[in-house]
């Protein structure tokens, strides 16, 4: 028997799941013009030489994206309604890159150090704003998307982004090449803004029914007090936190390949676009696939071929003799990429009711934070320290490791909720 609410978003799914997949794939649109990986880096290195400043591009929007999302957490589960915080706090995620348009046009006249401190300030308003987004984001598609299809849903949205986002990149590719300096990436940028705002209209179509049957205690409770109750009562969820935990360390050889490509094997700039190509086409049908397959048969069995492709492009790297090695190389990265990110997210939301979800959001992408930031930080040490072939062991053995935890000690909590409703 349905309850009302879940009566609201069946009726509703076919229009929440084509605005939410609009707004995923103009979303990918506007940031294949401002990529973190390519577009921001190059911006920022026209400013600077510091690797250590370009490097922290990509860096500081992980952070800011991964951080927040338990510190919201306790707010978000105590909404009935989470359309008007995601509206409200995504134009935060938004809007700088307008901002920077603004800057890439005024650096002549505000010289490069001034460009480069107001970049970086932009910079972090949009990680963080992306990271306040998140909790009530995850929790709202959660609630219009029914168990049975989220993960189809968020794979089918990611590479449906993932897509897009080639497509753009590669036009902002021949804008920079096209356009002199400094209107190349000022209309890289306000592209970037424009595809944005649109995107928002999409995601503002979305039809949320207010939960009235929500249980929210009176009394307001700390994030942190929610926290530890269930990492105290939830011991398959602590090791799911284990296991994604490590899964950054676990891949940490992945951001060295396309460098150890280059000086051990000649790597020129075509086969390095090929290989890209091949990456972006991986993750792409990797998120519909696993994604769709995940609903099928659970998104655990996704996470352990995700953890063995991991260890098995590690291996490959570890071993490789040519340069053609590193497509099957890049194909595995692919679906290791596309587990620990759409499936981790797919399975995180499968843990916990409707009022504890955002609390297990939280910790899912917060306690991940520092391994997400630090682990390709100790890759280049040891890289640095060792060379390339010890990041690769070590990424293998600690992938053996994390396949052992999944196999053994995680299990699909979709399926503990059948069991319990038994």
């Amino acid at each position: 028997m349905l309850t009302t609410l879940e009566k609201d978003v069946r009726k509703n799914l076919k229009h929440n799941v084509t605005a939410n997949l609009t707004d995923g794939g103009l979303f990918g649109v506007a940031l294949g013009f401002a990529s973190f990986s390519t577009i921001l880096p190059l911006f920022v290195a026209t400013m600077t030489d510091s690797a250590l400043l370009i490097g922290l591009v990509p860096a500081i929007h992980s952070a800011g994206w991964l951080f927040p999302q338990l510190f919201t957490a306790s707010h978000v589960s105590r909404l009935r309604q989470y359309k008007r915080t995601v509206l409200t706090m995504t134009i935060h995620e938004r809007a700088p890159f307008l901002g920077l348009a603004i800057v890439a046009l005024a650096i002549p006249f505000i010289g490069l150090k001034a460009g480069l401190f107001i970049t970086f300030l932009l910079l972090t308003w949009q990680g963080l704003g992306g990271g306040f987004t998140a909790n009530a984001w995850t929790s709202m598609i959660s609630k219009i998307i029914p168990p049975d299809s989220r993960g189809t849903f968020f794979g089918f949205q990611a590479a449906l982004a993932n897509l897009f986002l080639s497509g753009s990149a590669v036009a902002a590719g021949y804008l920079l090449d096209f356009l002199a300096s400094p209107w190349d990436f000022a209309v890289c940028f306000f592209l970037a803004s424009f595809f944005f705002a649109v995107s928002w209209f999409a995601l503002a179509a979305t039809r949320e029914p207010e939960d009235t049957e929500k249980v929210i205690p009176e009394e307001k409770t700390h994030f942190w007090e929610d926290s530890k109750k269930i990492l105290r009562k939830d011991s398959n969820f602590n090791w799911f936190l284990s296991a994604r935990f490590l899964s950054q360390f676990a891949t940490m050889g992945f951001s060295f390949y396309i460098i150890y490509a280059l000086r051990n094997f000649n790597m020129d700039t075509v086969t390095a676009g090929y290989l890209t190509a091949t990456l972006t086409i991986s993750q792409t049908v990797a998120n519909a696939g696993m994604g769709w397959l995940g609903d099928k048969i659970g998104h655990r069995a996704m996470l352990i071929l995700g953890a063995f492709a991991a260890m098995l492009s590690a291996i490959l790297a570890w071993n490789a003799t040519s340069i053609l090695w590193f497509y099957p190389i890049f194909i595995l990265t692919g679906l290791a990429n596309v587990s620990i990110w759409t499936i981790g997210l797919a399975m995180t939301v499968g843990f916990g009711s409707e009022a504890e979800r955002p609390i297990y959001i939280g910790l899912s992408q917060t306690l991940t934070a520092p391994a997400t930031i630090f682990a390709p930080i100790i890759g280049g040490f040891i890289v640095d320290a060792a060379g390339f072939i010890p990041t690769f062991s070590i990424s293998t053995i600690l992938s053996v490791v994390m396949i052992g935890i999944l196999l053994f000690l995680v299990k699909d909590p979709r399926k503990q909720v059948v069991d319990h409703g038994r």
